[in-house]
């Protein structure tokens, strides 16, 4: 499997400029900032605000799972374990714990949720494209990723207040964009499951490291 090479992604740009996907990546409209924003676009509840965004998330990806599975029907349904193995798509490896320190755990976290944000803009495009009328489906996916774009813009806030980083090296696993209708709900399947096995591990790990420094 070929993955989408890692690039930079200047965390000013991805605070305050519009995003959009493009095969699989997070693509600036325009041109980055230099260094990081005044502390002032912090909002002074952003520990709280995180907290609350990484635990909805965690409440809700079992079940955004589980409805998508039912709106790609069969063989989906009946052969889950075999056809959404996670283990044969990219996502980005999470080795920090509850002992590592909260700057890298901070960065693990946004090197996640970049990527997630990345996935579900794949797979929310491929289900407009499928199942264009499974509209619970699309509001879950939607809706997610507006959390995940929260999430993004917070971790942002908070790494460069507290630690100046402003730059880091992000993996985009490929697109799905021109695969079959079978490969494309194969690889969102994938990426969901993998995702709720993440999500879990990745709250306990965070939520610990989220008092006001």
């Amino acid at each position: 499997m070929k993955f989408v090479p890692a690039g930079v992604v200047p965390f000013v740009a991805l605070l305050l400029l519009h995003r959009r996907l493009v095969a699989g990546r997070v693509l600036l409209v325009n041109g980055p900032g230099a260094g990081c924003p005044v502390n002032s676009l912090c909002r002074s509840n952003v520990h709280e605000q995180t907290r609350k965004q990484v635990a909805l998330l965690n409440a809700t990806a079992q079940d955004l799972f589980s409805l998508y599975l039912k709106c790609q029907g069969e063989p989906f349904s009946s052969e889950t374990d075999k056809l959404c193995n996670p283990n044969g798509v990219y996502f980005p490896p999470f080795r920090v714990n509850r002992t590592s320190e909260k700057k890298e755990v901070m960065v693990a976290m946004y090197k996640l949720f970049a990527f997630l944000n990345a996935s579900l803009g794949n797979i929310t495009r491929d289900q407009e494209e499928l199942n264009p009328t499974a509209k619970e489906l699309l509001d879950r996916l939607h809706n997610t990723t507006k959390t995940t774009r929260g999430l993004i813009s917070n971790l942002t806030c908070l790494l460069c207040k507290n630690y100046n980083i402003f730059q880091v090296d992000v993996n985009y696993g490929e697109s799905s964009k021109g695969k079959s209708a079978f490969k494309k709900k194969q690889q969102g399947c994938q990426v969901l499951r993998k995702y709720v096995q993440v999500i879990s591990h990745a709250a306990r790990i965070l939520l610990p490291h989220l008092s006001p420094v």
